[in-house]
């Protein structure tokens, strides 16, 4: 089996990492399906990840790990990690409670581009808890 065919079809966990030393990472509600975040990893925060179930990331504009959860205390619960056929990707498969997006909405994608449009955005989802209260420092 060729290197590429091995990374592939095969059943070794691999995860290439881009030249910064990261790799995107998608947090999708294992319960609705629906995509709540895309974020980054480095491999301290994989191997976090799979060693403690709970999704740590990699914040690039901190430079530092970012457990989340640790501020407003919404943790991701990880119940599966998703591979894409390269290794460059991960879908991160969770338990939520409210409030994943950092500004009060349930996901980060809580706007779409208006229909008929190309520079509009609109509202498709309500707040779903107060981030003055649950980021408090």
């Amino acid at each position: 089996m060729g290197a590429s065919q091995h990374i592939e079809e095969g059943l070794e966990f691999l995860p290439k990492f881009d030249n910064n030393g990261l790799i995107t990472a998608i947090s999708q509600d294992a319960a609705t399906g629906q995509i709540l975040m895309v974020a980054y990893m480095n491999e301290q925060a994989l191997r976090l990840t799979l060693e403690t179930g709970n999704a740590v990331f990699y914040s690039r504009s901190r430079q530092k790990l970012w457990k989340k959860g640790e501020q407003s205390g919404h943790v991701q619960k990880v119940k599966q990690i998703l591979v894409d056929c390269d290794q460059d990707c991960l879908v991160l498969k969770v338990d939520v409670d409210e409030g994943q997006c950092h500004v009060g909405y349930q996901s980060c994608f809580y706007r779409a581009i208006k229909p008929g449009t190309t520079n509009t955005l609109e509202l498709i989802a309500e707040k779903v808890y107060d981030p003055s209260q649950a980021y408090k420092k």
